[in-house]
Formats: C-alpha cells, structure tokens, sequence
C-alpha cells in the first residue's frame, strides 16, 4: 500500500509540472524523468536538501567536475558561459528544462572534437626530455587553459609524461634483463623506445576517441540526472536501465570475475571493496583504495583504462573462470604494481564466520573472523552469519578458551536482523540499534532473547573499512560495555540504509511509450547508536587505536564529495553490562606503551607517513634522468616495507579439535585453511589484541 501510495504522489508531482503533451521526442522524456527525479528525492529521500540557488552552486560545480575532471577540454571561456546557469540549475530542474544540460553538451562536444585535430600531431614527433618541465598532475590545482593554444602545450605536457612514464618502465625492464642475463630479451635504444611509447599512447587515445564518440546524448542525460541525485548525499544515485541491469548482475554474485567492488572516480577505476572468498582476495595483492590503470588479458598488451567508462572496464575485468587477468594499479602510496588475477567464481566458504585456537604465555584465547554478514532470505535452511557464530562460541567454549577475539576487520556490513542476533550473543538483552526514517519517531531494534550465548572478556578488532553493520556491531559493544574495540582510528562511517525505486513503475499506461527510465536509489533512512549518537561520517572511535597505512590519509565515508553529517538523537534507555568490568584506562596505557616500544608498529607509522607524502605529490619534473632518478628514489623507500609484516610473532595459531576432521577431509580445504593460519600467525593487529585480552585476564 505504502509503495503504491508513493508511485500515485510521484506522478501527480511531475504530471503538475508537465504542461505539454507527452510525445515520443527526447525533449519531452527528459521533461518527464527530470520531475520524476525532483519529485522522488523531495518525497522519499531522508534528508532532502533545499533545491535553492546555494543547491544549484553546489550541482553546477560537481556537474562540471565530471564533465571535464582533467581539465583537457574546456576553456575558461566555455565556463563562463555556462557560469550563467550556476544558480539557476533548481528552477530548470523543477520546470523539468534540459537548457544548461544541452549548452554544456555542444560546448564539450565541440571542445572534444577541437583536440582531436591535434593529438596526432603531437605524438608524430619525438620528445625531448634533456630539458627541466614541471608538470602539475592534481587537476584541482589548475585552472582550465585560457586559450586553445594553452591548451594544446597542456596537451603537449601531458603525452610527454605519459610517453616518459613508459620509456622509464622499458629503461627499468631492460636493466632488469640485462642483471638477469636474460638472452631472450631484444636490447633498444632510448630512441626506439620513445618511438614505441609514442605508438602505444596514440593507439590508446584513438581507442579513446572512439569510445567518447560512441557516448551518446542519453549517456550525458544520465551524468547530468546522477549529479543531481549524487548531490543530495553520496549513496543516492540514478540508474539508466542498462546500469541497473549491470547492478542486478553484480548484486547477484553469480558473474565470474575478481570479486572487486569498483567505483569511477575523478578519471580513474577504484577499487571500493573486496569480495572475501573471491580470486583477488584469495590471491592478496588488490587493495581497497587501488586504482587500476590497464587491464590485460593473460600476457596480451594491456588496455590503458584511464578516463574508461566503468562499464566498459568491468567488461575488460570479467572473464570465464581459469582465465587470467593482469591489472597495472597505483597503490595508495603512488607506486605502481601489476597484480595476475585467476578469475574463479567466490569461494562461499571463505565468506562465512570460522575460528581458530590462540595460545600464548598458556592463555587460551579463541579467535573468530567474520568477514561479512550473510543470510539467506529465501531458504529459512539458509547460512546466518548469527547462527554461525554461535556454533563458533561453542566450539571456543568446549575448548575452555578465557576470553574470544571478535575479528570485523574489512567487514562492508550485510543484513541488519543478522546484526542484532549477533549483537544479542554477547549481551542479556536490550535495544541494538536505532533506524530513524525522515518522518517519524526512530524504530528500535532490540535483542528480545534473554540470557547470552558467551559472557566472557571480549575484543573487537576492526578497521577503517569495517562499514554499515560492522559498526553497529561495534558502537553496541562499545555502548554497552560489553567490551574492548580496538582498531583503526575510526571505522568507516556509512551510517545509512538506501532503497531503489523503479520510476517505470509511476509511469501511467499513456506514456509508457517514454520508457524504459531506469531507477533510483535513495537514502531513506540513517543508524544511530544506543547512546543517540550517528555511526553516519564519523564511525565508531575504538578504544584503542592502533597505527596503520591510513594512519594520515582520509578513508571511507569522509572521503565522499556529498556525505551526510554526523547527527544525535535521543538516547534510548539500556542497561550496561554488569559483567566483568573492563579497566579501560589502564589497558589502554599498556597497549600504548607496547605500541610505542614496537619496532613493527614503528615501521607501520614510518610507512604511512611515506604513503601521505607519495599520495600528496603532484609535481613531476619531465627531465628524463631527474624523472628516473626520483622513481627509483620512491620505490627503494617503498621497498623497505615491503616484507613490513612477515615476521613470526609469539602466539600459536591452532586449528579447533572441532574443526579437524573437517579440513583433513580435503586437500584444498586444508591448504586454505593452513594458509590462513599462517596469515594469522605474522598479523601484528591480531597480536596487539592478543595482548590487550590478556590485560584483561
């Protein structure tokens, strides 16, 4: 009833605005799917934003980021054009008007086809690297050129450091060969390598072209409709039909592939998360934060996929199962890496909660990692993650362990009722969490189940991209006193719940016609804690903060150009955990104090220091031996982390007595599970919780 309601006052709200009649032109359909896009986000988006003249600043700003991110193709010029519309992107939206939508399309279109007169030109002739040029390469430190002839030198700077970025790579892979004795390898000289680097790039950017050609007006609609939606907060986001399609796919879980979550950003393909289970995470070099340069197939030439529509690099990415794909990605400290990938379906094993025996200094502890939260909501015979846990408590507590390590670390969250069942293992009873709609007063979702599955000391263990229910999870056991978090300095902060609306649906049987419009997701509702506060933006500060990689650089939701703020309501009252008491304040200063005597942690602290500095430099010198000379200078600083973490640590990792015959039954299943072990076994976090539940002992 509720979602029929929403459909009948969506199409009275754009109908009202719709004065002409509907006819098969694209003018008209846009009118249509403009008001239904206004229409939807003012009736069912959780905090709608006031769609006034400070809105239309905000909208016109990010739609000209995307539009022209690199700074390539606009002239100052062509922004003052369009400077007229900066406030006045609300009324065109409510009137449905696609004018600034249509003035911005000529002027790039235009632009676009101004530089292809001269690419070719400019990679027809050799490059001279002998002299001193500093190029600035983060685009939000330039202006847009005031000239076309600025423009071509920007042009001219940009293929210079790209055709030396690849003459540098073959200068390093000859000397590598030549070190090796490699008598296969055929020797060139610097000027044939140039000339072969010129080649590869102009294939590349004519490939380019001629994707760029094939983006059609509909395409620029969707950008322009998405900017809208992207501005009232980060997770709101329009679909055309065709990318609902790949979303379902990808949601579906059935695809072969990597098992990356990937996300388009300013240019470039990052990788958002990382799917347990799946080939990229079973083979461990692709990192959240990656982005991926080219994409190869097996040892074919690679494709560059900078400036690549996602679409068509997921294509790239995806492949039959067996088949290898190789990505050249820039790791979050600027260096450059090529990791082969095996496609393979997810390994659904790997997704699920297990456990492990830890004993140290004779404490026996028990280790549980849980690396999403699932269930099953077609088959009630289904896997829960909660029920899962519980077996694992079980079998901990049939090993008389003293206290449980609850492992979160890169959990992106999943089900919600799944959320307070687990939450529910650890406390008497009482409210988890609290859903607040926009209208309304919050729900309260509470573990109604008295008595506890395991009421022992506890450590959670989380990081920066521990996200959603991973959080909940964690400002529960922190609100209650149930027990320790210890972790990054905070987790991620997506403290909301989104939902699609299929804007077919509120099309009446007249105008069907104008369809297929695609969807709609929406943030509709947002997760605030026991104590009243938001998990949204600011996620759950643990208790004890260790030192990692992301140490000085901005992760997770802050990282999001339109994230909704941190918010407070009231509290709902809870009744804390009168079981043994935790003294914060003295474990906390023990764990500081080993952390500041720890070369390891030392190490990891030095390293993410260097990967801010890395991250931060934008300005590159295109003298040839200057360019090499600071590569090489950055990847021999890169390489003394290297092995940062293998290092055996004073712990035995055990497998459950329980488990045994389980993982002795089959040969892959046992050597995952030892490799898992063994990762386990040189994993300093795990130590340093190891620690800090012993302080608690």
């Amino acid at each position: 009833m509720r979602k029929t309601l929403f459909y009948s006052l969506l199409f009275g709200a754009f109908f009202w605005s719709f004065t002409s009649g509907p006819d098969e032109g694209l003018e008209e359909r846009n009118q249509i799917l403009f008001n239904m896009i206004v229409a939807s986000i003012d009736q069912q988006h959780y905090e709608p934003s006031a769609m006034d003249d400070q809105w239309s600043s905000k909208v016109f700003e990010a739609y000209v980021q995307r539009l022209d991110y690199g700074k390539r193709f606009l002239l100052k010029e062509d922004i003052e054009t369009l400077m007229e519309f900066e406030t006045e992107i609300d009324d065109l939206s409510k009137s449905g008007s696609s004018e600034f939508l249509d003035v911005s399309v000529k002027i790039l279109e235009d632009r676009i086809a101004y530089t292809q007169t001269f690419y070719e030109d400019i990679l027809a002739k050799p490059f001279d690297f002998s002299q001193e040029e500093l190029l600035e390469t983060d685009y939000d430190k330039l202006d847009f050129a005031d000239t076309k002839e600025a423009l071509r030198e920007r042009w001219c700077s940009r293929l210079k450091h790209q055709t030396l970025q690849k003459v540098a790579d073959k200068i390093q892979r000859q000397e590598k060969a030549k070190e090796e004795k490699d008598e296969d390898y055929e020797e060139k000289t610097v000027e044939e390598m140039e000339q072969e680097a010129r080649e590869k790039i102009l294939d590349n950017y004519t490939k380019w072209y001629g994707r760029l050609a094939k983006i059609d007006y509909q395409d620029r609609v969707a950008t322009y409709v998405n900017t809208i939606a992207n501005s009232f907060d980060s997770h709101s986001s329009y679909f055309p039909p065709k990318d609902k399609e790949d979303f379902d796919i990808k949601m579906s879980g059935q695809l072969e592939g990597i098992g990356a979550r990937l996300r388009e950003k300013e240019g470039l393909i990052e990788v958002v998360s990382i799917v347990p289970g799946s080939p990229c995470w079973t083979q461990g070099d692709l990192e959240v934060d990656d982005a991926i340069l080219k994409v190869a197939q097996g040892e074919e030439e690679p494709v560059d996929v900078v400036d690549m529509d996602l679409s068509d690099a997921v294509r790239l990415i995806r492949g039959p199962k067996g088949s290898e794909v190789r990505l050249t990605v820039r790791k979050g400290d600027g260096t450059e890496a090529v990791v082969p990938i095996i496609r393979d379906v997810i390994q659904l094993e790997e997704t699920y909660a297990k456990s492990a025996l830890i004993e140290k200094d004779n404490d026996k502890l028990g280790y549980i990692y849980l690396p999403k939260f699932y269930t099953n909501f077609n088959n009630t015979g289904g896997k829960s993650c909660a029920a899962d846990l519980e077996k694992e408590i079980n079998k901990l507590k049939s090993e008389n362990v003293e206290g449980i390590i609850l492992d979160l670390r890169g959990n992106g969250g999943g089900s919600l009722q799944e959320v307070v069942k687990m939450t529910g293992l650890f406390i008497d009873s009482g409210p988890i969490v609290q859903v607040k709609g926009r209208y309304g007063t919050p729900r309260v979702l509470s573990d109604t189940k008295r008595g506890t599955s395991y009421d022992a000391p506890l450590v959670v263990l989380v990081n920066s991209f521990s996200a959603s229910a991973s959080e909940i999870l964690a400002a529960a056991i922190q609100d209650y006193g149930r027990g320790i978090i210890i972790g990054s300095e905070s987790t991620y902060g997506k403290g909301t719940v989104q939902r699609f609306f299929d804007l077919d649906q509120a099309l009446p049987e007249s105008m069907s016609d104008m369809g297929p419009m695609g969807s709609i997701k929406l943030t509709t509702q947002k997760f605030y804690r026991i104590n009243g506060g938001s998990t949204q933006l600011n996620g759950v500060q643990p208790d004890i903060i260790l030192p990692d990689a992301y140490s000085y650089i901005s992760t997770g939701e802050q990282e999001e150009d339109f994230a909704l703020e941190w918010g407070e309501i009231d509290p709902v009252s809870f009744e804390a955990w009168q079981g043994a008491q935790y003294k914060i304040d003295r474990i906390r200063k023990r764990s500081k104090d080993r952390i500041d005597q720890s070369e390891a942690f030392s190490d990891v602290d030095k390293n993410a220091k260097r990967m801010k500095r890395e991250r931060d430099k934008s300005l590159y010198n295109l003298q040839m031996d200057t360019f090499i000379e600071e590569r090489c200078a950055s990847k021999e600083e890169a390489d003394k982390y290297k092995d940062l973490f293998d290092v055996a640590l004073e712990f035995e990792v055990l497998t459950l007595g329980a488990d045994s015959e389980y993982y002795n039954s089959d040969t892959s299943r046992l050597k995952s599970h030892t490799n898992w072990k063994e990762g386990l076994q040189k994993d300093i976090y795990l130590e340093e919780a190891v620690n800090v539940l012993q302080d608690i002992l």
